[in-house]
């Protein structure tokens, strides 16, 4: 586990309130992300983002923000989706290796890793998904960023 400051991002994203039931809803999102930035010749610099804002159990909805990391916000964008440039991010950062049905666990670690630092979470996750393998999901390789104040 690593405490760090994510430097401010570019973002092409797309968001919505929702609940841990309704996630697979949203698995077309990122394809729909690229379409646009390729159809707006955007260069995208890293991977697909998933955002958790206000989330406290799998019952009660959250904010939840899809993002691809862009080099330049386009001036005037009249599209589908939402174009921002983040603050600076502090977290603790680990990464969470295979299947997602096992991420609570990581969550888990991290928690306790909060309380025994005696740190003060922010309420915000991210999820960057570095490798997505939904054929043989132990290959998944996700770095989850669990914001503090």
């Amino acid at each position: 586990m690593q405490v760090k400051e994510v430097k401010p991002i570019n973002f092409l994203f797309f968001q919505a309130t929702t609940t841990v039931q309704e996630l697979s809803n949203y698995l077309s999102i990122a394809e729909e992300l690229y379409q646009e930035a390729a159809r707006l010749r955007l260069r995208v610099t890293g991977p697909v983002h998933w955002h958790y804002e206000g989330f406290t159990d799998h019952l009660n909805p959250f904010k939840l923000s899809i993002a691809i990391p862009i080099a330049e916000i386009p001036q005037n964008y009249d599209g589908p989706f939402h174009i921002k440039r983040t603050d600076g991010f502090k977290c603790i950062a680990t990464t969470h290796e295979g299947s997602w049905y096992d991420i609570p666990t990581t969550y888990a670690r991290l928690m306790e890793y909060v309380s025994m630092n005696q740190l003060v979470p922010k309420g915000t996750n991210r999820e960057l998904y570095i490798n997505v393998d939904f054929n043989n999901p132990e290959a998944n390789y996700t770095e989850i960023q669990l914001g503090i104040v």
